[in-house]
């Protein structure tokens, strides 16, 4: 008797923790990744200097946007850069964030505004989004590719989603520089 109690009561505990996964909590995995720069076929300021006598192309990553994170579900600090490289191509650079750490944190940018307190908690899946992928970490700096395809007018705020629960942890404004 005591073992058809026990048996579904594992299984319980055990789907349980793995749903949640708690000791994300206490787990953090810090990123810190360099400046997306120019990619090494890139050609030099010299190469690609105007031959009207133009000021050369910079070859140096520019900051086309940016924001600072506010705490939505958790405790989230730092910044996001919308960075466009030499190539043309865009990159979303998270600095210095620190978040919790949680089941299936996802980086997404989105047409949603960002709100403060619970009532901006869900909004960001509302409407359009473009999710980066998965968040390497809950701490540091690190870098996100940007689909070509993707219009970045379209977009307007980052969020740190929590896929599993459809909650976002924080979220930035991407205000232009």
């Amino acid at each position: 008797m005591i073992t058809l109690i026990l048996i579904p009561a594992a299984l319980v505990l055990g789907a349980g923790l793995y749903w949640l996964q708690p000791w994300k909590l206490w787990q953090n995995e810090t990123v810190s990744e360099a400046l997306p720069s120019a990619p090494s076929s890139a050609p030099s300021a010299a190469a690609s200097a105007d031959p009207t006598g133009a000021a050369p192309t910079t070859t140096d990553p520019k900051t086309v946007a940016q924001g600072t994170f506010i705490s939505h579900e958790h405790t989230t600090t730092g910044a996001v850069k919308l960075i466009r490289l030499p190539d043309g191509s865009h990159t979303l650079r998270l600095e210095g964030l620190d978040t919790s750490n949680g089941p299936d944190l996802r980086v997404w940018i989105t047409d949603a505004p960002v709100k403060e307190g619970t009532s901006g908690w869900q909004v960001f899946d509302d409407g359009k989004y473009v999710s980066l992928g998965k968040l390497k970490g809950n701490k540091g700096d690190q870098n996100y590719e940007i689909p070509a395809e993707v219009n970045l007018a379209d977009y307007t705020s980052v969020t740190i989603w929590c896929d599993r629960f459809n909650v976002s942890f924080g979220a930035a404004t991407l205000g232009s520089v």
